[in-house]
């Protein structure tokens, strides 16, 4: 591996920038599932761009010949028995070691022309994670026939805003590119298509540099069929959203559950209140009984809150520790 440039010593970054964009240094990770009608065009696509790159192919239980056409056309083809493209990530980011890393689909539905444009940021340090922006140039809403993707990327990306103050231009991009530190440190939990809004807001809740690069999209080919399901897949999406939320921000999660809580406990309590003050009697005892429980709940949710956020802060301490050891070890190398 080669060493990173400093920020003062242009030369080197550029040469940093220069090397990288021909592939030394470099890995394209490919996630596949049946994915025979384009993965050879893809390898042979990345290939040209970089050279100088390695290719790996991660077939995941494929029915068809995609391993064996991926290897054919020159890439390094490895399994995943555990089914969903998550698990498919994980065992990448375990695996392979490099200098910067590009993930793509193997769909072929992202110009592999555009990946020095992914890669120069992180060669130059000034990005860590570096995102294919398939939505800011129209080129999605204009090749992407199914409008309900483009209607859940922008949930998507208006919760992550409102939760953590950051605009994504495009979360659900399956195109990327990601210096060592961020790989090597990243603790990858989803198993299937929550992917990129997992990696995406831990690029966010960690402050990692990140950014967005326009690139052109186009269309699958006709023969290859999309394996992501509109709704399902979207439903485990927001719901790995409210799970992340809650892990990494739990003061936040749980204090506004507590307000909530709080909330309810007045509305069921002040009628209550009201009667026992103007009468001195307490008639709506089952009203009672229900508003201190709401305000105990919210008392215990806040309580929570206070905790987790304590261990969250330690581990966000230990992870720090772990991202400076990453890269003194790549300087060392």
């Amino acid at each position: 591996m080669t060493e990173l440039p400093t920020l003062s010593n242009p030369e080197a970054r550029a040469a940093a920038v220069q090397a990288a964009c021909t592939g030394e240094g470099v890995a394209v990770l490919v996630p596949c599932y049946n994915e025979a009608v384009t993965v050879g065009k893809v390898v042979d696509d990345f290939k040209a761009a970089l050279p100088k790159a390695v290719i790996y192919v991660y077939d995941n239980n494929s029915t068809d010949d995609t391993a064996r056409i991926a290897a054919e056309h020159g890439a390094v083809v490895r399994t995943e028995s555990r089914q969903g493209k998550g698990n498919v990530v994980r065992s990448m980011f375990r695996d392979i070691d490099a200098d910067f890393y590009v993930m793509v689909d193997g769909d072929d539905t992202y110009p592999a022309e555009a990946v020095d444009q992914l890669i120069a940021p992180l060669a130059a340090d000034e990005a860590d994670m570096t995102v294919g922006d398939r939505l800011s140039n129209g080129s999605y809403g204009e090749e992407n026939d199914r409008p309900f993707h483009g209607f859940g990327n922008n949930l998507v990306r208006r919760l992550i805003k409102i939760i953590y103050g950051y605009a994504f231009n495009d979360v659900m991009t399956g195109y990327r590119a990601f210096s060592r530190a961020f790989v090597k440190t990243m603790p990858v939990m989803s198993e299937g298509f929550q992917i990129e809004t997992e990696i995406s807001i831990w690029a966010v809740d960690r402050r990692w540099r990140v950014a967005d690069v326009p690139i052109d999209y186009r269309d699958r080919p006709a023969g290859s069929e999309s394996k992501l399901s509109t709704f399902s897949d979207g439903m485990l999406v927001l719901a790995a959203i409210a799970s992340l939320f809650r892990d990494y921000r739990p003061m936040a999660f749980f204090g506004w559950l507590a307000v909530l809580l709080a909330l309810c406990g007045l509305a069921a309590g002040v009628p209550v209140i009201g009667e026992y003050l103007a009468t001195g009697f307490v008639s709506k005892l089952p009203s009672a009984v229900l508003a201190v429980a709401f305000m105990i709940v919210a008392a215990l949710s806040l309580t929570a809150g206070l905790i987790l956020d304590t261990v969250a802060k330690s581990h966000r301490r230990q992870w720090e520790m772990s991202v400076y050891r990453v890269m003194e070890a790549q300087k060392r190398d």
